[in-house]
């Protein structure tokens, strides 16, 4: 028996739903995963984390427990990663222990090579982002060989799985671009917990900040083309997120002033300050930090299709790599008071279509139609 997890059963067995749901600590699967669980509960939907990869900070563990989400961890190599193939059978092997443990009515995976799992219950699969449509929109031209046992597992996984989700039309297409898919799909947009909140949104006052947020190392959140533009701008740019890649190396952040990985409640004061959110992404299949950033912020954003479906007509789009085009837009609004608190409040009103309680219900009647 897999230890931490009898309680947890016991615990809750007489809840309506039972869910366990994949996740990692590394990116914003966390949020989603957290802020999702949290907002089923109030659904009569009890669910478990399994987390796997690098263990979650301090700081996530008080998430999970002021959330009274079970968190379950298994130290691994995540599917994307190089040389995951024996991590990840090892944790597919954990993942149906604590299946039969748990007893699941529905398996939530944040993920795609476990789909192809010998699962008891119905697997539902959400595509928050692959490597080969993230080498696709970064890189260009043909996906590596290197990355072929990746695409193979995710293919197994697709076939598998009993329902695909994604947070946007765009990915779903991407996706379908890459891989057979045949399996149910649904488009459920990911949700952020604040944008609830019925108080009147004020907008102001706010600082001379330019503001990012992601992992700095990623082309994919192409942070670094703001950062080499950060000694061009009137107004400080601040970089909230990992400056350190995987491999140890810290990246160039120029002149942008770095503070580091912070917690969900020190970056939403960060949005509250910033008078300028800006991320020129090249990859991003929802964007959840541009939602979390509707705290008063005007947006600069990637020319990229997702961007475009969740933002259009509230932000600035800039083509992610024109860096001259990126530096004007953001003078553009530094010197425009009036643009700045038009496009933030269109901003704000744009994001109350994004309430985690609609994401709760719309996955809430998937669970509820698989589990059937």
């Amino acid at each position: 028996m897999t230890p931490g997890v009898t309680s947890v059963a016991q615990a809750d067995a007489d809840t309506a739903l039972r869910v366990l749901m994949t996740a990692d600590a590394v990116g914003g699967v966390w949020r989603y995963s957290i802020d999702l669980a949290a907002a089923l509960q109030s659904r009569g939907v009890h669910t478990t984390l399994a987390v796997m990869g690098p263990p979650p900070s301090v700081a996530q563990r008080h998430e999970a427990t002021r959330a009274r989400v079970p968190v379950v961890e298994h130290a691994c190599r995540l599917e994307w990663m190089d040389d995951a193939e024996q991590d990840v059978a090892a944790a597919g092997e954990w993942l149906l222990t604590l299946e039969q443990a748990l007893r699941p009515d529905v398996v939530h995976l944040n993920g795609y090579a476990h789909g192809a799992l010998p699962w008891r219950s119905p697997a539902l699969m959400v595509a928050h982002s692959c490597v080969r449509t993230w080498w696709k929109a970064v890189k260009g031209g043909p996906v590596p060989a290197r990355y072929d046992c990746y695409t193979t597992a995710v293919t197994a996984g697709l076939k598998r799985a009993n329902a695909l989700v994604a947070p946007t039309g765009a990915m779903l297409s991407a996706l379908a671009g890459e891989y057979p898919v045949t399996v149910p799909s649904h488009i459920v947009p990911n949700g952020c917990a604040e944008s609830t909140s019925r108080t009147r949104q004020v907008i102001g006052p706010k600082r001379p900040i330019v503001l990012t947020a992601g992992r700095a190392w990623d082309e994919a959140k192409n942070i670094g083309s703001l950062c080499a533009i950060a000694g061009e701008l009137p107004w400080p740019v601040y970089v909230a997120g990992d400056v350190r890649g995987p491999d140890g190396a810290d990246c160039e952040i120029g002149d942008a002033i770095a503070l580091g990985r912070l917690t969900s409640r020190d970056l939403r004061g960060w949005y509250r300050k910033a008078a300028i959110y800006t991320l020129p992404a090249r990859y991003e299949p929802f964007g959840l930090s541009v939602l979390e950033a509707r705290a008063g912020c005007a947006l600069v954003l990637g020319d990229i299709p997702s961007l475009r479906e969740n933002w259009d007509d509230t932000a600035l789009f800039v083509p992610p790599d024109d860096r001259p085009a990126l530096g004007d837009t953001v003078r553009r609004l530094i010197d425009d008071a009036a643009l700045r608190t038009e496009l933030a409040r269109r901003a704000y009103h744009r994001s109350l279509d994004f309430p985690i309680t609609r994401t709760a219900d719309d996955y809430l009647r998937l669970y509820e139609g698989l589990a059937a």
